[in-house]
This record gives structure tokens, sequence and C-alpha cells, in this order.
């Protein structure tokens, strides 16, 4: 990249200088052109001044010639009929052709002065001319020079023009080295710092550098080396939370069995004693395999609602009758733990799965109750906020310690593993809220103080933005 720089810069830099050299010599040599015809009329009148019009022109013109300088330059002498009265390289002018057609001539005889560039043809050259009308307006005093073009002043600056070019070219390299050298070596410092990216804790250093857009490459590294952190946190996070779900999902499968099996075998070796025994057996084996059924059936509930594969049918769910439904069937369940359950509901509906807020209610309220205290409360309020559905469940229970609020809805999570196992479930039941809560781009929020109980707050949006289905 630094020699791609530094060639593209000294091409475009050599290109620059040739143009710029070029217009330099066109402008210049203009100048000195304009410079000589200056000069030439200026000549022209001093010549003027000095002629005795009267006298022997010829010899007049002969020692104007004879002048240091003047070998080369040509003098004439011509009447306003355009007759050649005297000429400097001519020694007989009468054999010259009348000169009143010649551009220069006419020019000087209308406007006082004239110029013109042509090849003469008594000298065989290209010539440039300046004439004058004199100062007794009987005579055209004129003075020719050989003249190759404007060209010629240019060729006499190329050697100048060259050098400055050399020169320039120079010193440009110079710095378009120190250029190059400035863009790469910041691109190459963030290079070498990107390479840390292959280690397991990356540590970047970047320094200030002169050009923002190197900055901006600085920083966006830094952002994309949390962002990598963060990812990798999250994935080590999920890791975890999977390795610890698979264990207490084996654990939580492995007891149910255990139990079956025993009480299998028990049956096979003829420990019934009697019919009464034998259907106590059953029963437990079946108690376990619907205990079983109930922590499989929770965890594809999970993994539908955290997968979102399943299409969701919705439709517009009446709430309050939902939630009394569910108290309903609660009611035997409050009555064993001695707690009062009590609803307050206003008439609202939502679109949604009827199934999924049958299980959220359900979970919510299940938990209130067993981890409630004898002679304890359970209230269920239902209301609106805005276009926000406030589903609140309220228990004056045990409580949840500060140090678990965040824990609460993990899978398995318990609070109280020997009171959890004495009520029994499938330790699901408030990640499944969490999960159903967040399908529906809801939230929950969770007030609780030990030995007081504890409050969740569920908002629902009334509408979904697909009234059919969600996939």
């Amino acid at each position: 990249m630094k020699k791609a720089i530094f060639q593209r810069f000294i091409l475009i830099l050599s290109l620059a200088l040739i143009l710029s050299g070029s217009i330099f010599s066109v402008v210049i040599s203009n100048i000195l052109f304009d410079k000589t015809e200056s000069d030439m009329l200026y000549s022209v009148r001093i010549a003027d001044h000095g002629l005795n019009y009267n006298g022997d022109m010829k010899a007049q013109v002969d020692s104007l010639k004879k002048i240091e300088g003047n070998e080369a330059t040509r003098f004439t002498i011509i009447d306003l009929s355009g007759k050649v009265i005297a000429d400097s390289d001519v020694a007989d002018s009468s054999t010259m052709q009348n000169h009143k057609n010649r551009e220069e001539v006419k020019e000087a005889m209308n406007v006082g002065i004239g110029y013109a560039i042509r090849r003469s043809e008594t000298l065989k050259e290209s010539m440039l001319y300046v004439a004058s009308l004199s100062t007794n307006k009987q005579y055209i005093i004129r003075m020719a020079v050989p003249f190759s073009g404007v060209g010629e002043y240019a060729w006499s600056l190329i050697p100048a023009i060259l050098i400055s070019i050399v020169v320039t070219l120079a010193i440009s390299m110079i710095l378009a080295n120190r250029f190059a050298r400035s863009v790469t070596k910041p691109l190459k410092e963030i290079a070498e710092e990107m390479l840390k990216l292959k280690e397991e804790n990356p540590d970047f250093h970047f320094r200030d550098y002169q050009y923002e857009e190197m900055n901006v490459i600085a920083e966006t590294t830094m952002q994309m080396s949390i962002a990598v952190k963060e990812s990798m946190r999250r994935i080590d996070f999920e890791r975890m939370i999977r390795q610890e779900f698979f264990s207490n999902a084996s654990h939580e499968l492995k007891t149910p069995l255990t139990s079956v099996r025993g009480y299998v075998e028990l049956l096979e070796n003829d420990m019934a004693t009697d019919e009464r025994m034998k259907k106590d057996f059953l029963s437990r084996i079946k108690k376990e395999t619907d205990n079983m059924t109930n922590l499989i059936n929770d965890i594809l509930m999970i993994s539908r609602l955290e997968t979102k594969e399943a299409q969701v049918l919705l439709s517009e769910v009446r709430i309050c009758p939902l939630v009394k439904e569910v108290c309903n069937s609660l009611q035997p369940l409050a009555k064993e733990y001695q707690v009062t359950l009590s609803m307050n509901c206003r008439p609202l509906s939502m679109t949604a799965n009827i199934g999924q807020l049958r299980a959220l209610f359900s979970n919510l309220i299940t938990n209130a109750i067993k981890y409630n205290k004898p002679d304890g409360k359970v209230n269920v309020t239902v209301t609106s906020e805005g276009k926000e559905i406030v589903v609140v469940v309220e228990d004056t229970g045990v409580g949840i310690p500060e140090d678990s609020k965040q824990r609460v809805f993990e899978r398995f999570y318990r609070v109280d593993k020997g009171r959890s196992k004495k009520v029994g479930g499938t330790g699901l039941g408030l990640s499944i809220v969490k999960h159903i809560v967040g399908f529906y781009n809801g939230s929950i929020e969770l007030e609780s103080k030990v030995m007081e109980g504890s409050k969740f707050t569920v908002r629902l949006p009334m509408k979904q933005t697909d009234p059919e289905k969600i996939s």
C-alpha cells in the first residue's frame, strides 16, 4: 500500500508539473513575444526621431544596421504609396516590390502601428515585422528580425523548467514517502492490534492518530472487541445455562423414574401383600409419570417459546373469564395450603393464544399459593394502562431474598430447595412465565420482601402486529 500511494502521488505530481510547466512556457513565451514587439516598436520610434528624411536614406538605414546588436535586424523605409525608399538588406530598393499591401504596412497606415509574422521572400526566412508611421506622416518605418515562432521562447525556458521540475520532484518524493508512511504506519499498528483478537482476553492500545479516519478505524476496532467479548461472555453464560438445564432436567426426570422403578420392582417381587397396597403402588407410579409428563410438557413449551419455530394461533381473549377460570381451578390448592384467593378484574381483552395466557396466569397464581403462609392471601388484579394490560399477582408469602430476585426466572432455580421439594412442581413455572411475557413483547417486574410477600407485575400489549398468528 505504501508503494502504491507513493507511486500514485508521484505520478499525479509529475503530470501536474508537466501540465503547469507547459502552460507556464506558453504564457511566458507570449509575454516575451509581446515584450519583443514592444522593444522593436520602441527601436523603430527612436530610429524615426534620428532619421533625416531629406538626406541619404540608404546610408542612414545601413548605419542603423551597423549598431551593435542589430546585425540580424532589417530596416526598411516605405512611402505612403507602398514604394520602398531604402532597405538595409537590399542594395537597390528600386528592384523591390511595392509594399502597400503588406499586412504590417496597411495596419500602420490605418492606425499608426502594424505587426506581422511571415516568411520573407527576399531573405528566405520567417521574420517578425513591426511598422510605425513616421512623425511627419509621410513614411512607414519598418523593422524586421528573424523569428521562428513563439515556440522559440518556450525552448529557451525548457532547461529552467526541467531543473525546477526535477528539484520539485525530489522534494515531493521525500514528502510523498513521509506521507505514505504516515498513512500506512497507523494501518499497520491497527492491524497488529487486531491480531490480538486471537487471544483469549485481548487488550487493545491505540494511539491518537493525526488522521481522523484512522481514529475511526481504531474506535471501531475497540467497539468490535467489546462486542466480541460480550458475545463470548453471552455464549459462555448460555453454555453454562444449558449445562445446568440438562443437569437439572436429568435430575428431575431421574427422581420420578427411580421411584417408578422401585415400585415396579416391589410389585414384581410380590411385596404388595394385598390389593389395597397394589393400588397404592400403582397410584404412586401414575403420580410420578404425571410429574414426568408435566416436566416434559413444560420443557417443550419453553423450547417452543425460545425458538418461536411453531406457529401460534392468536385470537381475541377475554382476560377476566380466563383469570376467573384459572382461580376456580386452583381453589382446591388454595384450600389445601390454607390461602385465601381473590381477584379484581376489569373487562379487558387482548390478541393472544389462550393456552399461553392460561399457563401464564396458572403458574403465577400457583407459585403465589404454594410459597405462601397459612392463612395467607393471594390477590389477582387486572387493569389497563394506555395500550397495555397490567396483571398484578400479590401474595403474603415467604418472599424472595434480594440476591435471588434476578435468578427466580431461571429454569429449575429454587430459592429454598427444601421447601421446593415439599411443595413439588417442575421448577419451570416462573421461567415459562418469563418466556410467555417475552413472546408477546411484554415486561415483568418483581417486588418482594422476605417473610412479607411478593408482587409480580406483568404488562402485555393488547394488540399484536399479526392478528392471525406469530411464527
